[in-house]
């Protein structure tokens, strides 16, 4: 019997396990694993949780995991008794040890690992606002994968790493938003010598987000109340919603399917928007605390997509404001003792909105996704250095898909492209 299966919630079909779309439907595909108990495995990082990863095989250098703690300082001041923090970043003292300081290597290592399974010699086009691109450069550096990041100009600052080797990264900036960089890059990765990494309907990105769950309750022997997290797309509710049906379907961690709490940074929240009819006006991603959270176009209303995550677990959605945020992030890392990027900032601030508002109760059991922190915490311990940008276009200039295949080309000889 096959490990997994990857098949349309909607049709019910089987299809091809590297399929991106259902041709019958615009639902997200999902894998369905042959294993329906999980047992942890013997292996490093995210690894640990082998049986419910859509693999065959692994890359063992390098990878991290979710760690899951009770939280006493940050719990005392929000007056709760069981808040379990999953912790996705640089943090020893804790056993966390993601390199990118970020829980998107959750994704780039098993859908790295795919490629490798599927002999894939095309190469690997993926954009993003900062912190995926680094996940992805991280894994690429470890395997010798040809990869070609596609950024928007103002997230180069998130460009850092701590792998030596990037001769197989070629990586552009558009002077433009997140929404450009990923317009740019479908045109390049629809060419034949290219392939795109899939975003949110890639199963091995949303089963690798999924461990974060799959940590938590790993580590509580049971399935939480209330799951929060700050989203830019959404594709970690989703992940999180997925993982939780398997979880039920394990049946050893309780009945309760864990009501999702996702935040967005106002006023760029168009999944805020659609959730909940308000418009929002503002310039974005310029007036936020965290633009990695901006993406002009999630999965919402797709089959198996966010507004179904939502209307499955009578989840909502929260608008953090800048300063709410901020707050937040300075009351979470003066209690926890460890600093954490914006967007978990973001985070913090809709679970201490939902505890002033009395949509939790005090005594429920509450996952708080803590999507990337420890990055100063890492800088004493590893020397960073930036990715070298080999090329920045303008989104409106007609040459400049052109300009970045001979970019690619200059990089990786003739016939890159």
């Amino acid at each position: 019997m096959n490990k997994y299966v990857v098949k349309c919630p909607e049709c019910k079909e089987v299809q091809d396990p590297y399929a991106l779309h259902c041709p019958n439907d615009d639902a997200l595909l999902r894998t369905e694993y042959s294993k329906k108990q999980i047992e942890p495995a013997d292996m490093p990082g995210i690894w640990r949780y082998y049986d419910w990863l859509p693999v065959n095989g692994i890359i063992e250098e390098g990878s991290g995991r979710p760690v899951t703690y009770r939280s006493e300082e940050f719990a005392k001041e929000l007056g709760l008794s069981d808040l379990n923090i999953t912790f996705n970043g640089y943090w020893p003292e804790k056993e966390a040890f993601i390199r990118t300081c970020s829980f998107k290597d959750l994704e780039s290592f098993p859908t790295m690992q795919r490629l490798i399974e599927n002999n894939e010699e095309r190469i690997m086009v993926v954009a993003s606002a900062g912190n995926t691109a680094r996940a992805f450069a991280h894994v690429a550096s470890i395997t010798g994968q040809k990869l070609l990041l596609i950024v928007p100009k103002n997230s180069t600052h998130r460009l850092w790493t701590t792998d030596e080797n990037s001769s197989s990264i070629c990586t552009v900036t558009v002077d433009g938003d997140y929404y450009q960089a990923i317009a740019m890059a479908e045109k390049i990765a629809a060419r034949d010598d290219f392939v795109s990494e899939g975003g949110a309907r890639n199963v091995a990105r949303r089963d690798g987000m999924g461990t974060v769950m799959l940590d938590a309750v790993l580590t509580t022997k049971s399935l939480p109340h209330h799951y929060f997290q700050a989203v830019g797309s959404g594709t970690g509710g989703i992940s999180a919603w997925e993982a939780s049906i398997r979880l039920l379907e394990d049946g050893r961690f309780g009945n309760n399917m864990p009501r999702l709490h996702l935040a967005q940074n106002l006023p760029c929240a168009p999944l805020y928007s659609l959730w909940t009819g308000i418009e929002l006006t503002g310039r974005c991603p310029e007036e936020m605390h965290d633009d990695v959270l901006y993406n002009r176009k999630p999965p919402y209303s797709a089959i198996g997509g966010v507004k179904d995550a939502l209307d499955d677990t009578n989840g909502m959605i929260y608008g953090i404001s800048n300063k709410e945020a901020e707050s937040a992030q300075n009351l979470f890392e003066e209690s926890e003792g460890i600093d954490i990027l914006p967007a978990p900032g973001v985070a913090c601030a809709a679970l201490i909105k939902a505890v002033d508002s009395g949509e939790i109760k005090t005594d429920d059991q509450i996952v708080l996704n803590i999507t990337g922190g420890g990055q100063k915490r890492l800088e004493e311990e590893f020397p960073t250095q930036q990715l070298e940008i080999g090329l920045t276009v303008s989104p409106t200039d007609p040459d400049a898909e052109r300009k970045i295949l001979e970019k690619v080309s200059e990089l990786f000889g003739k016939g890159g492209y």
